[in-house]
């Protein structure tokens, strides 16, 4: 998406990279992988996509927006406003949404770019906020603790993978037949028929926040029926009792009739926010697909802003910046106070490495959004890499008021720590990296780093805490690492 790519090298012509901050999903999500089939909404993902590395986590101001405007009467009806819950952006092509705690909602782009419509991903995300509200991993936690097996979660794990690969033929047949004999079959299947009780009651709370937001539960129909053909075949070759979701078929069942007595089934998204999520989907599909594929989804006859907006993106990255830059021109001149028009001029000026160009359409970007903390670290970037001693001062000021309101960006850190430098502030620019080192997981490095930013302020100075903090933290220890040394 618009925006640096501060945690990995600038990508502009390759396939797949989106230009919105990428991280790989940390130790933080993988601690809470034995939770996510009990809070995911659809079956996993197959075999294949497990296979692969782990997806990324994407930011994008104008997307992230979006969803917290889908979100807000949703966690209202809820009663979770005040718990400052984030939905995080998943890049995978899957239609998947899951919670692994009680403060993010993870959904993939896949869903994003699928759903025609604001209602189905507006059902997407109160059904996981009724396993929020529910309590469902704390729950769920209780459940696996009163067995006192770690074999219990194993095989709630496989029974998920039975379910994601039952398309996958006569070898998920034997695994699904491996998984039924194990010895410990009646507590798997107590476990699972709780956790299906589970995704039941967050169908439930869905509806009912709906329908406390005036709200049409028809989308989440159709986000349901998307899977039933997928499951055609699964009722005849696995067991509905090891499934830890409902088959689709009865789930459509049970929420039809609910969604069909709201006075709202009837109810459609405002014209404002369809708008909003047909532009979100031109925007994905511009940085995630390559140019034959945006021309198969935006004809060139097609005329239309999102059409407009997806060709304008692609052609950034797989064009020429040139014609790049007029057709965003256009977009800008038919909408001048778009603040993610101005951020997308801004980036592809940036990638093309021409900075002092990139920094108006940025300044522009960050005052039309009212000082949105990932576009200002963007301006940030972009007055870094001018490599204008004299923007230094402005390149801290944008660096350090992002970083406060997104303070896991290693990439925002190497910026500061750069801006630092060229002012020639060492101690800052020692700590700074070494937060950059903390954030990316590397605590030996951090650990050095700020040991010798340490001596560079005074003693007891912010800076001098600060530095002390992560001299001295010690990391977690790795428990699986620890059981098998110990059993060597």
């Amino acid at each position: 998406m618009p925006s640096l790519l501060i945690d990995n090298p600038p990508l502009r012509r390759s396939p797949g990279a989106l230009p919105r901050r990428l991280a790989c999903l940390g130790a933080r999500t993988a601690r809470g992988a034995a939770l996510l089939a009990a809070a995911a909404l659809v079956v996993p993902a197959g075999p294949a996509e497990a296979q692969s590395r782990q997806p990324s986590i994407i930011r994008d101001a104008e997307i992230e927006a979006l969803m917290r405007d889908y979100t807000r009467p949703i966690f209202k009806a809820a009663g979770l406003q005040q718990q400052n819950i984030q939905v995080v952006l998943v890049g995978s092509d899957s239609f998947n949404a899951f919670v692994a705690d009680g403060r993010r909602i993870f959904i993939n782009t896949g869903a994003l770019k699928q759903s025609k419509v604001p209602n189905e991903i507006i059902g997407v995300l109160a059904h996981e906020t009724g396993h929020i509200a529910g309590g469902h991993l704390a729950n769920m936690r209780q459940q696996l603790e009163s067995a006192q097996t770690a074999a219990i979660v194993a095989m709630l794990l496989a029974a998920g993978g039975v379910a994601a690969g039952a398309a996958g033929g006569a070898n998920m047949g034997g695994a699904a037949a491996g998984a039924i004999m194990a010895p410990q079959e009646v507590i798997r299947r107590t476990l699972l028929s709780y956790q299906r009780g589970q995704e039941a009651s967050a169908d439930r709370a869905a509806v009912n926040y709906l329908n406390a937001t005036k709200q049409s539960a028809k989308g989440m129909l159709t986000t349901f029926e998307r899977f039933q053909s997928d499951q055609m075949f699964l009722s005849q070759r696995v067991d509905p009792y090891v499934l830890s979701h409902p088959m689709a078929t009865e789930r459509i069942a049970l929420l039809s009739n609910l969604a069909k007595k709201s006075p709202y089934y009837n109810a459609k998204d405002s014209p404002a926010l369809q708008a909003r999520h047909d532009m979100m989907r031109a925007k994905l599909i511009g940085f995630t697909q390559p140019p034959d594929s945006v021309s198969r989804a935006y004809a060139r006859s097609d005329a239309s802003l999102p059409a407009r907006y997806a060709r304008a993106i692609s052609s950034y990255r797989f064009g020429s910046i040139p014609d790049a830059l007029r057709q965003i021109d256009a977009l800008i001149a038919e909408q001048p106070n778009n603040p993610y028009f101005h951020e997308l001029k801004g980036q592809a000026l940036l990638e093309a490495g021409r900075a002092r160009e990139a920094v108006p359409p940025l300044r522009r970007a960050v005052a039309l959004s009212n000082g949105n903390p990932l576009i200002r670290m963007l301006l940030g970037q972009a007055l870094v890499a001018n490599d204008d001693k004299s923007s230094m001062d402005e390149a801290v000021r944008e660096l350090t008021f992002s970083l406060q309101r997104e303070p896991s960006s290693p990439a925002g850190w190497r910026y500061l720590a750069m801006a630092y430098g060229r002012k020639g502030d060492i101690p800052n620019a020692d700590l700074a990296s070494a937060q950059a080192a903390f954030m990316s997981g590397d605590f030996r490095l951090s650990r050095e780093l700020a040991t010798r930013a340490r001596n560079g302020f005074k003693l007891g100075s912010p800076g001098w805490l600060k530095s002390d903090d992560i001299v001295k933290y010690k990391p977690p220890v790795d428990r699986n690492a620890r059981s098998k040394r110990a059993g060597q």
